[in-house]
């Protein structure tokens, strides 16, 4: 199980990071949109653009979470 750990802790990390990045395009992207820089799109889509932008962060952020809850796990398994 101890194996697993060192695995577990990069993949978190590397997740974390792909979730922020994707926020951080998600916002440019839907900014763009509000201000009318990409030409014939509607305002409103930026918010759909933001909305889905968000949800993905949240997904990715909460597996990286998990990852972090199953470490803890592994070691108190471990302990015990």
């Amino acid at each position: 199980m101890r194996k697993y750990i060192f695995f577990l802790k990069c993949s978190g990390i590397v997740i974390k990071v792909a979730a922020g990045i994707l926020l951080l395009l998600g916002i440019i992207g839907s900014i763009s949109l509000f201000s009318g820089a990409l030409g014939n799109n509607p305002r409103w889509m930026g918010a759909i653009v933001l909305g889905f932008y968000i949800f993905v962060f949240f997904v990715l952020f909460s597996i990286g979470r998990i990852s972090d809850i199953l470490i803890k796990i592994i070691q108190e398994i471990d302990k015990g």
